[in-house]
């Protein structure tokens, strides 16, 4: 399949007085993470929390920052995101959280069909009490 891309915003909750940013993320069910270019952390005023290693090849120390909010149609929620590489990328853990999926014979990021009206959270089921 070919890249899939999707306009989302992203802004800061803590600092509402920096505007949301717009962007046009490669959206990649691969990857786990949010992963921001360090002029989209600028941008937004985001603090560094901790260091994360990831790894592409070589390990690195790169900057973990948060609370972001993402926002994706009407949908939205709170992440982390790494601070790395020259584009957005939005991994797995927040497009689950927002219950998006990809359409892959029209390569787009979408609302999950079978929950087209609020996100359907999967979780493990309450054991039965004995």
């Amino acid at each position: 399949m070919e890249h899939v891309f999707a306009k989302i915003k992203l802004s800061n909750p803590t600092q509402t007085d920096f505007e949301p940013v717009e962007v046009n993320a490669l959206v990649d069910t691969g990857a786990l993470m949010l992963c921001i270019p360090k002029h989209v952390a600028l941008q937004l005023n985001l603090k560094t929390e901790s260091k994360r290693e990831v790894a592409d090849g070589r390990c690195l120390n790169v900057p973990y920052v948060g609370h972001i909010r993402v926002s994706f149609e009407k949908r939205f929620c709170y992440v982390g995101a790494l601070v790395f590489g020259d584009e957005v990328l939005l991994g797995a853990v927040p497009m689950e959280d927002m219950d998006l999926v990809i359409n892959p014979s029209r390569r787009e990021l979408t609302v999950d069909p079978v929950s087209p009206n609020i996100p359907h959270a999967r979780v493990k089921p309450l054991k039965p009490q004995t």
